[in-house]
């Protein structure tokens, strides 16, 4: 019998007596309560609960392995860049000494026809009677190999006459200034000096008037 059937049976009869005439409770009274008893006890286990399963508490991780977790995805990131820089570092010297290897090659190339023009002029010269004609063509092959030079960005260096300069110019001696306008100035030019796109590659080496 239900619970709910059980309050309906005792609306419809009279209050029942719940003690007999020894004071104590009759055996009916004492059967009924253990059935309502079991009746509670039984919707108290089969009810819904809020508290989830043991199991479904150890599945989840723990604060320490979520800590580990996400140390172990930062250390997978910091290797993933140190290769990938390391990586760049490698193609970067790389391309650095390619470039330092191959950097005068455009040079090079365009001067290999005035080295064509030295060895026909030294080959001409071996059989050549007319001093003026190996001159001209000696001649020839240097203004064609100024010419490339300056072409790639060299400059002559103009010092005879102009007031001495020691971030141009690097003096070799001083000697007497023939007159008072030399002093302090260049007199004679040693060895020449050259730009490159008017940067100084080499100093001109020089005499100065005093």
């Amino acid at each position: 019998m239900k619970f709910s059937d059980m309050l309906k049976n005792k609306k419809k009869n009279q209050k029942p007596e719940v003690m007999n005439e020894n004071n104590e409770v009759k055996p009916e009274i004492e059967q009924e309560l253990e059935q309502v008893s079991e009746i509670l006890s039984h919707q108290g286990d089969g009810g819904d609960s809020d508290n989830r399963p043991a199991s479904d508490v150890q599945d989840q991780p723990s604060e320490e392995e979520k800590l580990k977790a996400e140390l172990a995805e930062a250390n997978n990131k910091y290797l993933r860049l140190y290769a990938e820089f390391d990586n760049y570092k490698r193609r970067t010297n790389k391309e650095r000494i390619d470039l330092l290897q191959t950097a005068g090659k455009d040079v090079l190339v365009s001067l290999l026809p005035v080295v064509d023009d030295f060895d026909r002029a030294l080959k001409s010269m071996e059989t050549a009677t007319d001093v003026s004609a190996v001159k001209e063509g000696i001649v020839l092959v240097q203004n064609k190999l100024k010419s490339i030079l300056t072409q790639k960005g060299l400059k002559e260096m103009e010092s005879v006459g102009t007031v001495f300069d020691a971030d141009i110019h690097e003096a070799i001696t001083n000697i007497p200034a023939p007159s008072d306008d030399l002093k302090g100035k260049v007199i004679d030019e040693v060895e020449k000096g050259y730009y490159l796109n008017d940067k100084v590659i080499r100093f001109a080496k020089v005499v100065v008037g005093a």
